[in-house]
Order: structure tokens, then sequence, then C-alpha cells
């Protein structure tokens, strides 16, 4: 039953409707299972595109963990023959695409989906509509078109459109209908719903990231530590993103993003994405922009279940190394700039002389691999028989490929200088002994790296809000993040502090001998600097650590007592419920 305020239509528009791909697919498993979403919206319907061709994609969508039950699909022969099959195969004849509608489960619940292949979309009907989004927005799409992924997103919205007003019948006269799009991706779909039905939707932008910014900290060698300072010390004299890095136009992400601009509302899921959006120009720097922070998952675990979990994690250990660890520390992540695996070893290097005089010893698991899908079974089987993975690597496929290999490296320097750590790089996909070798406990699972974790990683580069950092929080792990995780503004909202977990490693502001005073000193921040920045912070951080380690089950069962309390007020229900409604409110009265 809907409350007086409830939504009757959201519409969410994504790259991730069909199955999940990264960071964008948990957060709609978490939204779209909050109760107080489902207790608020009368219908959500998910609009993206999908790739026909794609076996592999296809092998997703269709695999039984993905929940998806069709009710229409060309390419699976599916057509009941009522009234909606007729419309959408119409569409699918008219722009020559081929659409997929049916339910797909999200979390606990279910939810519409609409996917439409427009890989061989008519040209005729695709250059009708640059043109019209060149007269109705300025959009020039002839300095994109040859990005194929702006191209992609084009060329689907049109039929995604058109599917969408047939999926809604009646529901589309409604007033309360909202259609949000999830970064730049379904920027293309509301701008289309916004010519075919001006007015119709009340469209919301939800900024997971600030697309420009990501490859200028990533690519600067100064990092986080450059660009945050930069930023604020520009904004302090009245500059903005291109007067500071140059002019983004040409980068077709900034260019859908400054059109969403003009959308009824806009979302950040972190206070820094806030900055970052009001840094790029004129146009946001005037626009109210709510903060949507993502939620965490707190599933409640007995103490029980968490000691079971981090002794199938030593056992582990002990059939790798031959000794069995006090404590087990892991980082679970792609294996990208961007989430600074090398400041783990940072912390580390001084974690290490303070663990080797408390007697007590130490291994990380970096669960991280540079291959989005991992190794096949047979090839870790192979690896594990012939050198001894995941202890031992070698250079090429089927083991260490792209930024592994550094990063292996300097695993291997570390390994040999260590007293106290031994660090264990398992580059895979999965968490089992069929994903990762016979030395694995046989009942191992993916829960056992979170419950079983005394201590997590996250210290980012980039890094916008961050879910992976905070899940062992609530099994009394301590979370070790950097300031530019954007979770970091919601667990202090919630009252953390390193009493209940969560340790923050500042790797943004500077010491006071390194002070720079304008925009231009902070640009020239390089390696050298953040260097010297990285290990100062490292060292609070580990001081931290060593601090509220548990020394025993009893400060342990504390301290999982403690995170799991501030975990529950970061749930999907709190934002739900004390963010994103409130905001949603605000933006449909605003345009009513």
């Amino acid at each position: 039953m809907l409350t007086s305020e409830g939504i009757e239509v959201i519409v969410h528009a994504t790259h991730e409707a069909a199955y999940k791909i990264g960071g964008i697919g948990a957060v709609l498993d978490g939204l779209l299972s909050a109760t107080p979403y489902l207790k608020n919206v009368g219908r959500s319907v998910l609009v993206g595109p999908f790739d026909s061709r794609d076996a592999v994609g296809m092998e997703r969508l269709h695999a039984p963990s993905n929940g998806l039950s069709l009710h229409y699909s060309s390419a699976d022969g599916v057509s009941p023959g009522d009234a909606l099959s007729q419309r959408l195969r119409a569409i699918e004849a008219e722009y020559g695409v081929r659409i997929l509608y049916g339910t797909r489960r999200f979390g606990q619940a279910q939810h519409e989906v609409i996917l439409v292949d427009p890989n061989q979309a008519g040209t005729e009907r695709v250059n009708n509509l640059k043109y019209g989004l060149w007269q109705r927005y300025g959009l020039q799409s002839d300095r994109y078109e040859s990005n194929w992924e702006y191209d992609y997103y084009i060329r689907a919205a049109e039929p995604q459109y058109l599917a969408l007003e047939a999926v809604l019948g009646p529901d589309l006269q409604r007033q309360r209908l909202v259609m949000m799009s999830h970064e730049f991706m379904g920027v293309p779909l509301c701008l289309v719903a916004e010519m075919r039905r001006p007015g119709a939707f009340c469209r919301v932008y939800y900024a997971h990231e600030t697309p420009p910014v990501r490859p200028i900290v990533e690519s600067h060698p100064g990092h986080d530590t450059m660009f945050y300072n930069a930023m604020r010390l520009a904004q302090r004299d009245g500059l903005s993103l291109g007067r500071v890095f140059g002019d983004q136009s040409g980068f077709f992400k900034a260019a859908l993003l400054d059109l969403a601009a003009d959308f009824q509302a806009v979302f950040a899921v972190g206070d820094l994405v806030v900055e970052e959006l009001r840094f790029l120009g004129p146009r946001f720097a005037n626009k109210a922009v709510d903060l949507v922070y993502n939620g965490i998952p707190a599933p409640a675990r007995s103490f029980d279940e968490k000691l079971r979990s981090r002794r199938r994690m030593q056992a582990y250990a002990r059939n790798l190394l031959g000794w069995t660890p006090d404590y087990i520390f892991t980082h679970v992540a792609r294996l990208v700039t961007s989430k600074g695996l090398w400041r783990d070893l940072r912390l580390l290097e001084h974690l290490d002389d303070q663990l080797a005089r408390r007697g007590a010893t130490t291994v990380l698991f970096v669960l991280a691999s540079a291959l989005g899908s991992g190794r096949r079974a047979e090839d870790i089987a192979r690896m594990e028989t012939e050198y001894g993975w995941p202890l031992e690597h070698r250079e090429g496929p089927p083991d260490l490929v792209g930024q592994e290999v550094p990063f292996y490296e300097a695993v291997t320097a570390f390994n040999k200088q260590a007293k106290a750590i031994r660090i264990v790089f398992v580059n895979q996909f999965g968490w089992s002994r069929q994903a990762c070798g016979q030395r694995m406990p046989e009942d191992m699972t993916f829960a056992d790296i979170r419950v079983g974790s005394d201590l997590e990683f996250g210290q980012s580069i980039y890094e916008p809000f961050g879910i992976a950092q905070f899940e062992p929080l609530p099994y009394g792990a301590l979370c070790v993040v950097s300031s530019a995780c954007g979770c970091v503004g919601f667990a202090q909202r919630s009252g953390a502090d390193a009493s209940s977990g969560v340790i923050v490693a500042d790797y943004i502001s500077l010491p006071p001998n390194l002070k720079v005073q304008t925009w231009s000193e902070a640009v020239q921040i390089g390696q050298d600097t953040r260097d010297l920045v990285e290990r100062f912070r490292a060292r609070e951080a580990a001081e931290a650590v060593i601090s509220h380690l548990p020394a025993d089950d009893a400060e342990r069962g504390q301290q999982m007592r403690r995170g799991y309390e501030l975990a529950r007020r970061m749930t999907w229900d709190v934002v739900v419920s004390d963010y994103m409604l409130p905001a949603l409110a605000r933006a449909l009265h605003a345009g009513s």
C-alpha cells in the first residue's frame, strides 16, 4: 500500500538492467529490495541495453542466479501473441532492434525489465534522433559517434522509450512518474522521454561518480592527493574544472552529464561527488544536489558463525603456508589503479614491526583479478600443481596479466622483508575450492572472506562510495578506508569512529610541512609528494589499527557488536527513508 507521498512509477535507466556488472548492480540489488522502497513505489521498470550476439552475456542473462522470467524476447523466441507482444514486435520492425521484456530478481524482490539490443538499429532512424538531440539540446553527436559506447546508448534510446510506453500502458498517464538515470548511460533515454512526452517524468540523475574526474585522478601521479587539494583551492578562486584541467567538452560522458544539469533532481552518492559536480562549472555550481548515499548490507550473524568463518580462513592460510596466523586481513577488489592496492603495503610496512613485537602473525589475502571473469577452474588446478599458485605466480596467461604483474612484484618484495605478515595474492574471481584450488577448505564460501576477516582494506584513490569496503563491518572487521571513499561521509554521519571499526587514512589532507597555497601549486603535486603523504598517513593508520585489533575472542565479540550497530545505521532501508524518498518528494513537488 502506497503512502500519501508514494511514487506511482520509477523507471531506472541503467546499463545493469540485464545483469549485475559492477557497483551499480550492487546498488540496484540493495535499493530495489529495501522495505521502504517497496512500500512507497508502486511499480519499478528497469530499462537498459543488451547484446544478443554476446554468448557470455546471454549466458549470464539467463543464468538461474539472475532470476530472469521472460514475457517477450525475439532473441529467445518468446512471443505469446498478446497485444503487448504485437506492439513490441512492431517497434523491432520499425527500428531494426531486438527487445526483451520480463521480470528479474533484485535482492529478494522482482521488478520489470525492458532490454533493447541496438546493434542492428537502422541508420536513418538513429541519424534522425541525433539531429533531434542537436536541435533540442545542442548535443553534437558528430563529435562522439566514433565512440562505440556513446553510439550504443544513443541507438538504444528511442526504441527503449517506445517499448517503455507500450509496457506502462495506462500508468503513463499517472502524475507521480520518475525516470532515474543511473550515470551517463541513462541520459539518452531521459532526453528522448522529454522530447516525446514533455513533463511526463520527473527526471533524476543519480551520480554514482563524476566521469570527467575519474580519469584525471587515475592518470595524474599525484592522484587524489593532488586532485582534491587543487579542486578546493581552485573553487576558492572561483575556477572550474575546465580552467584547471582543460576543456572536457570533447569527452562524451561530460557532454551527457552537462545535459543532466537540467533534470529536476541530481543525486550524488557521496560528499566528494557533490564537490566534484559543483567543480564542473556554473550549470552544476548553482544546482541543488541531494546526497543519496549507497547502503551497505548488514545481515545478522552469530558470533559462532564469525568464528567458524575465521577458522576456515585460518585453515586455508595454514594449508598454504604451514602455520596458522593470529589475524586474517583481506582486500576484495578489482585490480585497477583506482583501488590503490599499493597503499595496503605501505600501511603494512609500519604495522609489521608492531605485530612482530607483540609476537602476532597475520596473513593478508588479496582477492583481486585483472580479468573480470577470473580464471578457469582447470587452469587454477594446473597452476596449483605445477608451481604452487597462489603462493607463487608466473607472468602471462592464464596467470599474471596487466596490472597483476607489478602488484605481484611488490607483494614478493614485501614478503621477503616482512617478519610478521605474509601477503597471499589470489588473482581469481570467486572464493571456493572449485575457483581457488584444492588447498582451500572444501566448505569455504565467499561469505567466509567477509565474515571471517579481522580487517578489510579499501584505500582507494577514487571511490565515489565504496560498498565493498564496509561489507565486513557488521562482522567485527576493522575497515581501513581512504578519505577519498564516499562511504566515509555516511559513516561519520552515522557516528562511526575507530572503536566501531572504521579507520580513515587521510591521503588528501597535507601535513603541515607540505602545505600548498594555490591551485597551481597543488596541480604540481606528483608522486614524490604523494609518496611522502602516503607514508605519513599510513603510519597514522597503522597506529590506529594496532590500537583496535582485538586481542582475543572476547574483544572480537565486542567489536562485532559495535560494527553491527553501526552497519544497521547505514543500510539501504535507512538510505531510502532518510535520503532518497525525501529528495524525490522535493523534486516531485518542485515539478508540480
